[in-house]
């Protein structure tokens, strides 16, 4: 008797597999449930693209070559850093796609990131049918470009002629090999992935495999530094203290203030402590009801501060933003990665390109260290 494998994920381990009626099937991927998109071809489209601003010179050298890499079947990482403008690099490839009559995609691990995209991709591509697709909102599943969560992959097999991936080391999409599987699955023709923080496994894969080629680009879009994190080591009431302190010169000064804390109960903890010193902020996490209201009220700039917890260390673009990270030492969950991007959030917008990047910890970790030490390498390409 021939092994079982899961036609969905791939999966052949005996530990995921079940038997109803003597029948196999697979629980790895059995949460993964509803209606999937039969693959067809799309007819050409017009595709009047609308930029409000013009490329750098790096991001048209990347934006071509990928073109030209999905001209000639070759599979790409883009390696490039927080507020490298990795999304506006992508547009041309995703115009030729929609154009040809190719089915787009673009992917990304989290929901926030998904429905602020959706907005953008919307002003960018006015004149074509975007569709974002997350959980609870699945009525609609087919656009001249997808933009969904990496969970609704499982809906499209062998559907996407071009697939773009962003934020790859994210979670849940890191290390999940069931979530790996079903991109692979949904993929009919090529793929583009982008991070701020691809591993050296999958660099390496990407610069010495056949039909596989690696983009870098170290510098962000306005060409000016990224904002180093500066260390202060406080006990942890300390930090609190220091934080209120920063977070009252930040208002006076008109800056909006973005504070991560490790956990969910440490976000609405630090939130009491902090409403009662400072008036004007909110807290978000991952179970916060209204928390996309939330959001949006902040980068509208009607909340002078939001707490939050990993849910924002991606996908944030706010003027003026400062950055403040509590606990920054707790490394199980800071990673060198998560600490880069949520430090990447400040000093992203053209006319705005400095912020105060703080790491607060009862001690200095290797995480800290080689986070650090990563920005001030990447500005020394400018």
């Amino acid at each position: 008797m021939e092994a079982f494998v899961c036609p969905r994920c791939g999966n052949r381990e005996e530990r995921y597999i079940g038997y109803r009626k003597g029948k196999p099937y697979c629980r790895r991927c059995i949460a993964f449930q509803g209606v999937e998109v039969k693959p067809s071809d799309a007819k050409p489209k017009p595709v009047p693209l609308t930029l409000h601003y013009s490329l750098s010179k790096e991001q048209e050298r990347i934006s071509t070559q990928l073109l030209s890499n999905f001209c000639h079947g070759i599979d790409t990482l883009v390696y490039a850093v927080c507020g490298a403008g990795k999304t506006e690099m992508v547009y041309g490839v995703l115009s030729y796609a929609v154009e040809h009559g190719l089915r787009a995609g673009f992917a990304i691990p989290r929901k926030d990131v998904v429905i602020e995209l959706f907005w953008r991709l919307k002003d960018a591509f006015p004149k074509n049918h975007i569709v974002a697709v997350y959980g609870q909102h699945t009525a609609v599943l087919e656009g001249d470009i997808v933009i969904l969560t990496t969970h609704q992959l499982y809906r499209y097999p062998q559907y996407f002629d071009l697939l773009v991936m962003d934020e790859i080391d994210a979670f849940p999409y890191q290390g999940n090999d069931t979530l790996i599987s079903l991109c692979q699955r949904a993929i009919r023709g090529h793929l583009i992935m982008m991070s701020a923080t691809p591993s050296l496994a999958l660099q390496k894969q990407y610069q010495t495999e056949p039909q596989k080629a690696l983009l870098e680009l170290r510098t962000r879009f306005h060409g000016k530094p990224i904002p180093v994190p500066r260390i202060k080591l406080l006990p942890r009431l300390g930090q609190w203290i220091y934080a209120a302190f920063l977070l009252k010169r930040y208002q006076k000064e008109g800056k909006p203030c973005l504070l991560f804390v490790a956990t969910k109960e440490q976000a609405e903890s630090f939130y009491r402590f902090l409403s009662f010193w400072v008036k004007n902020g909110n807290y978000v996490h991952s179970a916060r009801e209204d928390r996309e209201d939330i959001i949006r009220l902040f980068k509208q700039q009607k909340y002078s501060y939001l707490v939050s917890t990993s849910v924002l260390e991606r996908g944030v673009t706010v003027k003026k933003l400062q950055v403040i990270l509590l606990s920054a030492d707790e490394s199980s969950v800071y990673s060198s990665s998560a600490l880069i991007q949520m430090a990447g959030r400040a000093g992203r917008k053209w006319d705005a390109p400095k912020g105060d990047v703080w790491f607060l910890a009862e001690e200095e970790s290797e995480e800290m260290k080689h986070a650090v030490d990563e920005i001030r390498y990447c500005n020394t390409f400018l």
